[in-house]
């Protein structure tokens, strides 16, 4: 197929009716062209006491945000409900640790993990990455001085967030949040 007759999702079928399903990629795509557009980035407000962010237009249905990140602000651990997604540093510098493993889905309250594990990815201005379903990660702006704007897209739009305590090798499950919520 010539690129130029290419959709720019896949073409698998959604929930949204005619609206086709994006992948990662497609969604990591997204991420950076929104990353790249230095006027609607250089617009989103920054508070320098908490994190700030605009809800975004998704592709095909997606959920999308640019969120402003102070020195030192920090999500926790957390998962995205089975959504999967991408997200890009549009300015600043991020830093995401993961977990490389599934998760069970339901009925565990606090896990043990074994040794290695862990991976820590440094994302500078311009890199990004995409996720799966069953991605469980943590991410933080470790400036102490400057902040940072990421774009984040999920699809299909988040149904819950899940957050996690850690200490040490033990993961805990601490709370679920709905979209009503945030």
């Amino acid at each position: 197929m010539p690129a130029s007759s290419r959709t720019p999702f896949s073409h698998r079928p959604s929930r949204q009716g005619t609206r086709t399903a994006p992948s990662p990629a497609d969604l990591l795509d997204f991420a950076r062209r929104v990353a790249a557009d230095t006027a609607r980035v250089a617009a989103l407000p920054l508070d320098p006491e908490g994190r700030t962010w605009t809800r975004l237009e998704g592709p095909g249905g997606a959920e999308a945000w640019l969120i402003g990140w102070p020195p030192g602000a920090e999500t926790g651990w957390h998962d995205h409900g089975g959504s999967h997604g991408a997200f890009v540093t549009a300015a600043g510098e991020l830093t995401e640790q993961s977990l490389s493993v599934p998760l069970p889905g339901e009925g565990w309250r606090s896990l043990e993990l074994a040794d290695g594990l862990d991976r820590v990815r440094v994302l500078p201005e311009g890199r990004g990455r995409a996720f799966g379903r069953n991605h469980l990660h943590q991410v933080e702006n470790r400036s102490g001085s400057l902040h940072a704007v990421s774009v984040h897209a999920y699809y299909p739009p988040l149904p819950l967030i899940r957050r996690y305590s850690r200490k040490g090798s033990t993961l805990r499950l601490e709370l679920v949040e709905r979209p009503e919520e945030w």
